[in-house]
């Protein structure tokens, strides 16, 4: 018997699902940057937690941009050019108020040359 059901009817249910692995992988990348923001310790909330690109001429996609429907591998490989930053400290990074650790700095001039 073929199925009826519509992609309306569906609908729901697909959200749910895009959040659930969305919510997954972001888990996932947190762990695999340490569980921490890198500047001052945080680890309390995941939604609380950014990906900062060391170089954003490096970047080959925006890791909230749909990342979550790419490959683990390919993610990862984003993930290697990122830092793990809480919100806080990530604004003030792109604010000019706070600098990067000195490991995160140096490994960004590595990413230059």
């Amino acid at each position: 018997m073929a199925d009826k059901r519509k992609y309306t009817d569906r609908r729901e249910e697909l959200i749910k699902a895009v959040a659930k692995r969305r919510r997954k992988v972001k888990e996932l990348a947190i762990d695999y940057k340490g569980g921490k923001c890198q500047i001052c310790g945080y680890n309390k909330y995941q939604g609380a937690f950014d990906l900062h690109h060391l170089n954003s001429k490096e970047k080959d996609f925006g890791i909230a941009d749909k990342w979550y429907t790419r490959s683990w591998v390919k993610i990862k490989a984003e993930l290697d050019k990122c830092i793990l930053l809480c919100a806080n400290c990530h604004r003030e990074v792109e604010g000019g108020i706070t600098r990067l650790p000195l490991t995160a700095r140096m490994k960004a001039i590595n990413m230059n040359h």
